[in-house]
């Protein structure tokens, strides 16, 4: 294959064995050799004809960029406020870019002097542009807003591939003379002119310091998945058929709408178990009428939330249902059934507790059952209502709470019942300790040690002041 011809001014990356030239333009000379009158490159390397020579100079120089460089990008990705470009070339040095120098990093604010929402709106992937280092330690940071001469030098149309032209139209300042693609970009001044010194830079288009207008707004007004949704014409005439990816969804983004419902016929359940599902709970609350929805809401891991709600048709109907299935256990949790739309606190937060005098119970094995508890207290007490306490995830924590009938016999149930054994293991068993009361106060609590201490300290202080003196008659 044969290369490019160059003047003496050029250069040209060839590797070994490239045909560069002919003995008839030039003869064969460093990292070159002439085979049958052709001149073929030896090495990899810079070709250039000089004096009638070809001579191919060894690419093996390694620079890196510095404070105040200016090099040539091409935007390889981008998101919301930062993206990154890999340097192509330093202005004013030759040689490959060093690896760890090799991408650039910059942020919206230093792209052009506007408020742009997002990076996207200002520069795009594959745009080749010029930028000027601000740092180049721990990473390389490029700007391209100090200068006129920085910015987007070459485009591409996203939708048919044709090259961008300045065209400044209302907001936008780039267009697609072949699908008719209006656009913004950062150009800068030789935008789309090579190295060509302009009378009137690009930059000029880019409306610096002015405040966008209505159509600008309103694309923006729709975040960037709304801006995808901008589709241009196809401009292809082959017949072929063309897809593209939309971000729109079926439901309009609203999620999905549950069925309305008459006052209290929707019941909140809460308590559930991590393991019960929509199906489970269904199932459950199925034989008490006509069920209109139900619904066990998950968190992102599609683990259940620990809560769900089922609606009836008929409010009869969730009543049932409440008085029936509230402080009943699934996998030993107690769960809690009560009206959704109420607004009765009380309701929501406190169940009412069984008749008799509490009990609690300790050091129980984790395998007891509250059969085993009960028969303990088999002969000695009835116990009305039993909680055996568990964590999260439903295991037993070795203790319970216990309602005994016989209130005016407390002590003497749990003098015979403390010490039991039970599994292998002495259960100790005693008074449930109630929240302490101030007599003095009319039956409402006593005050926190915080209240208590500052009351001491006010007294304290009280205690210290000291009587302005009276002044003295003549």
């Amino acid at each position: 294959m044969l290369a490019k011809e160059m003047n003496n001014m050029t250069a040209s990356l060839v590797t070994p064995g490239m045909q560069v030239s002919s003995a008839s333009k030039c003869e064969a000379g460093e990292g070159t050799i002439e085979i049958d009158g052709k001149i073929v490159a030896t090495t990899i390397g810079l070709f250039t004809i000089q004096n009638g020579i070809g001579i191919v100079s060894p690419q093996k120089e390694l620079v890196s960029p510095e404070v105040g460089d200016t090099v040539i990008c091409e935007i390889v990705k981008l998101n919301e406020k930062n993206g990154e470009a890999m340097i192509i070339a330093i202005e004013g040095k030759s040689g490959s870019i060093q690896p760890d120098h090799l991408y650039g990093q910059f942020h919206v604010t230093g792209l052009v002097d506007r408020y742009m929402h997002q990076t996207a709106d200002a520069v795009r992937r594959r745009d080749v542009c010029r930028a000027l280092v601000k740092e180049v330690s721990p990473v390389v940071r490029i700007d391209f807003r100090e200068r006129d001469d920085c910015g987007v030098l070459h485009a591409i149309c996203p939708p048919c591939g044709d090259t961008l032209q300045a065209h400044l139209d209302g907001d936008w300042n780039v267009k697609c003379e072949t699908c008719g693609y209006q656009a913004y970009r950062a150009l800068a001044d030789n935008f789309n002119a090579g190295w060509a010194e302009l009378d009137q830079g690009a930059s000029s288009l880019n409306n610096s310091g002015k405040r966008w207008g209505s159509a600008a707004e309103s694309m923006f007004s729709k975040g960037p998945s709304g801006r995808a949704t901008f589709i241009a014409e196809d401009v292809r005439e082959d017949g072929r058929e063309r897809t593209y990816f939309r971000f729109e969804s079926e439901g309009g983004g609203r999620g999905q709408q549950r069925p309305r419902h008459n006052p209290g016929c929707k019941l909140f359940i809460g308590g559930l178990p991590r393991e019960i599902g929509t199906d489970e709970l269904r199932e459950m609350f199925a034989k008490f009428g006509d069920m209109v929805d139900c619904i066990v809401p998950t968190d992102d891991g599609g683990v259940n939330r620990g809560f769900g709600f089922v609606t009836y048709s008929e409010k009869s109907q969730a009543e049932a249902a409440a008085s029936e299935l509230d402080g009943h256990k699934i996998n030993g949790r107690r769960i809690g059934v009560r009206d959704a739309d109420s607004d009765d606190k009380k309701k929501k937060n406190k169940r009412k507790d069984p008749e008799g005098a509490k009990l609690y119970i300790g050091n129980l094995p984790f395998k007891a059952t509250e059969d085993q508890i009960r028969e303990v207290f088999k002969g000695v007490g009835t116990i009305t209502g039993l909680n055996i306490i568990t964590d999260n995830a439903g295991k037993p924590k070795g203790f319970a709470f216990a309602f005994v009938k016989e209130k005016d016999k407390i002590e003497e149930i749990v003098k015979s019942v403390n010490g039991s054994e039970l599994l292998g293991r002495k259960i100790r068993v005693d008074v449930a300790q109630q929240k302490k009361r101030n007599n003095n106060s009319g039956g409402k609590p006593e005050k926190s040690s915080r209240e208590l201490r500052a009351m001491r300290e006010e007294e304290e202080d009280a205690k210290k002041r000291t009587r302005r003196p009276r002044p003295k008659k003549d």
